[in-house]
């Protein structure tokens, strides 16, 4: 895996620092394509005389990115449900629906009731607009899970509500879930129906999308094979014997793959574009694939971060907090840019600055709130034994503590 020296886990390391990377490598095409979009709307030529390669890799990949978190997300829980539960049929529904509720409710309701605050006081760039139905509508719809439904039918929310729709996905897998779990985790049955999931990923960003440019990024099948096939791969990986050579090609030239995968389908996005994996939505599927193996390999070789990596992997670790609040950076810096004129020579500089503030924003709310929030409605469940160290377990499970979009 690029970047990641070989150093065995020790004492304390108790993260992935592989899953870590993606995380950070996904927020930051998030925060590049929105900050880019401010950028777009406001007729900002910053773009002109740069290679189209270049503009494509750095500014329109957020898509590419929300799908990377979806694939570390089903990698990650599936891991740790099989290491809390033992086996797909033995999850609890009560303890996997509270581990949910604790790490989810906590931000997502404090941001729901800033945002309701904000569009009360009509302040710019909050105010839910009437043809998507107001605040009542915007409110029970991020409550619910369909703000992804909402946009496709009534149109695009302020960028504070619209982050929302992956939320929206994801949870709703996360409700059917241990219910699938349960009622077909003996068999190979549960295997099957994820399989279906994948497969039916281009078709719900195609065929189903029914020409909605927003269906066609915000469905819930085009979100949910790359949550499907990172169950999958957490699946797999627990009946891999370390030392295998399967464990063995995982572990490497398995992530190696995984690397090329992304590398191609991040930095040659143009040319997928002209053989028409966008077109037939194969170009997600091979960043879930990328993430997926690339998420694997983390897992088996147990390869720290080097000291260098520190920042980024601080990023993936607060990718969530920093997913739910980089909107308000990105607002409130681009605002200051307009009122400075739009000077040209500033555009890097306001791309620097809402990554490091963006970045600061997590850090804050994670340690000040959501993390205490998150142990505090744990309760007896308690904190889930340390991650890498426990993989090659008796029960050949791996253990991983997360933090996704929503992880």
């Amino acid at each position: 895996m690029p970047a990641i020296a070989a150093e065995p886990a020790q004492g304390g390391w108790t993260r992935l620092d592989g899953v870590d990377l993606l995380r950070s490598v996904a927020i930051l095409l998030v925060l590049m394509n929105h900050t880019h979009l401010r950028l777009l709307f406001a007729h900002v030529p910053y773009t002109a005389g740069l290679p189209a390669q270049l503009v494509s890799s750095l500014m329109w990949n957020g898509q590419y990115g929300v799908q990377i978190f979806f694939a570390v997300s089903g990698f990650l829980i599936t891991s740790i449900s099989l290491r809390r539960w033992g086996s797909p049929s033995g999850i609890s529904l009560y303890g996997f629906y509270r581990l949910r509720l604790a790490r989810i409710a906590p931000l997502l309701l404090l941001l729901l009731a800033v945002l309701s605050a904000l569009d009360l006081a009509h302040v710019h760039n909050y105010v839910v607009p009437a043809r998507t139905g107001g605040l009542g509508a915007a409110l029970l719809a991020a409550l619910t899970f369909h703000i992804n439904l909402l946009e496709a039918h009534r149109g695009y929310l302020p960028g504070n509500w619209d982050v929302l729709w992956s939320l929206s996905i994801e949870e709703a897998f996360y409700l059917a879930f241990p219910l699938i779990c349960a009622a077909l985790g003996r068999g190979r049955l549960l295997l099957g129906v994820l399989c279906v999931v994948v497969a039916l990923g281009p078709v719900g960003r195609t065929l189903l999308a029914n020409g909605s440019e927003i269906w066609r990024e915000y469905s819930y099948l085009g979100g949910m094979d790359a949550i499907a096939l990172g169950c999958l791969t957490a699946m797999m990986l627990a009946r891999v014997p370390p030392g295998t050579a399967a464990y063995r090609w995982l572990g490497g030239a398995g992530g190696w793959l995984g690397a090329a995968l992304l590398s191609f389908s991040l930095g040659c996005s143009t040319w997928a574009k002209a053989w028409g994996l966008q077109r037939s939505g194969l170009d997600m599927s091979l960043i879930a694939a990328g993430t997926c193996l690339l998420a694997a390999a983390a897992a088996c070789s147990r390869r720290r971060g080097a000291p260098l990596m520190r920042p980024l992997l601080l990023l993936g670790r607060r990718s969530y907090e920093i997913y739910l609040t980089h909107m308000f950076v990105v607002f409130t810096l681009f605002g200051w840019f307009v009122r400075a004129g739009e000077p040209i020579r500033a555009v890097p500089l306001l791309f620097v600055a809402v990554i490091l503030i963006a970045a600061a924003l997590g850090e804050v709310v994670a340690r000040l709130y959501s993390e205490p929030m998150n142990r505090l409605l744990r309760g007896r469940l308690g904190r889930l034994p340390p991650v890498a160290a426990v993989i090659g377990s008796p029960r050949n499970v791996h253990d991983v503590r997360t933090t996704s979009t929503t992880t």
